[in-house]
């Protein structure tokens, strides 16, 4: 790939060149990523290892932990080693991977996203059907939906991006490799390209945040008439996927949904996506979640007394 180039390597310019900053965004991110993989990994494994696993709501939501932690990983270890080194390189080859990855995984969240949406809407809206709509058959077909869609989605975005030519500068003003700063690079002319990545990017996902808005309308219309106990827990579940769904979507509709221009503000509404909301949406079905609580502590509070008691036994 590299030898249709003068350009072998590109230099990220990163979030900032003030190296005290860069140390201190060094500490914060490394603390992010710790909590993300611990909350990611937390709700996987008390999802698979409680019935919580046989509900298509929490399957749905160990995917998503799968893809945020596999998401945050293609960006984050590259992002804090670039914070410590002098300076900040990764090969072409490197970069047109890592661009695949990042749409690939990002693409596949905002279709998960809408499977969790469609799982609520016909729980909530069609309740006495659910169980024949949502089938176990049905919840792998879309999983299987949202991978196909991730990767027509990314496979686009890179033949967009492969065959254009670099040859002159190699300077990428941001953290990782992304569409946008490369176009900004490429030695033709980009306008066409960069309105099929409008269409590719921004246009799906506004089109798919709508419909996301409108189904928690109707649901919101529906639970209107429940008793306040049930109406409260719907609210509770529905609000939990509505704060997700918008930490990560009002960002990448910022960047993708104008035209092919960069702004350097764009860098930090890309940490929403790529950081801040893989950290917080474990926190937020977590915290705001009854069944998840209530798991969590089945899974990881109750052996631990059990053993506790056993060892005390063994001792007397």
């Amino acid at each position: 790939m590299a030898n249709r180039n003068n350009v072998t390597v590109f230099i990220l310019l990163g979030l900032s060149q003030n190296r005290n900053i860069e140390i201190l965004c060094f500490v914060l991110f490394l603390f992010c990523y710790i909590a993300i993989w611990i909350g990611n990994v937390l709700i996987m494994i008390s999802i698979t290892c409680t019935q919580l696993i046989n509900q298509p709501m929490y399957f749905f939501l160990y995917y998503l932990s799968l893809s945020d932690l596999c998401y945050t990983s293609t960006v984050t270890p590259k992002l804090m080693t670039d914070l410590l080194a002098q300076q900040k390189i990764i090969s072409y080859n490197n970069c047109m991977i890592q661009l695949f990855i990042i749409h690939f995984l990002g693409g596949m969240e905002i279709f998960i996203l809408t499977g969790m949406a469609y799982d609520r809407y016909v729980a909530i809206c069609k309740p006495l059907h659910y169980a024949a709509i949502v089938s176990r058959q049905r919840c792998h077909t879309i999983i299987l939906a949202c991978f196909a869609g991730g990767f027509a989605h990314s496979a686009s975005q890179f033949l967009l991006t492969i065959f254009l030519p670099f040859c002159g500068p190699n300077e990428i003003d941001h953290y990782f490799c992304d569409v946008y700063p490369l176009l900004k690079l490429a030695c033709t002319d980009t306008n066409r390209i960069g309105l099929l990545v409008i269409i590719n990017s921004g246009l799906i996902a506004l089109v798919i945040f709508v419909i996301l808005i409108v189904s928690y309308i109707l649901i919101l219309y529906t639970i209107r008439v429940y008793p306040a106990e049930s109406r409260s827990k719907a609210l509770s579940t529905c609000s939990s996927h509505m704060t997700v769904v918008i930490l990560f979507f009002v960002p990448v509709l910022f960047i993708y949904i104008r035209p092919n221009v960069t702004f350097s503000v764009d860098k930090m509404f890309a940490l929403f996506y790529t950081i801040i909301a893989p950290m917080f949406n474990p926190l937020i079905y977590m915290l705001r979640n009854l069944e998840m609580k209530n798991a969590i502590r089945k899974m990881w509070c109750h052996p631990v007394f059990v053993e506790g008691k056993l060892l005390l036994l063994k001792t007397f």
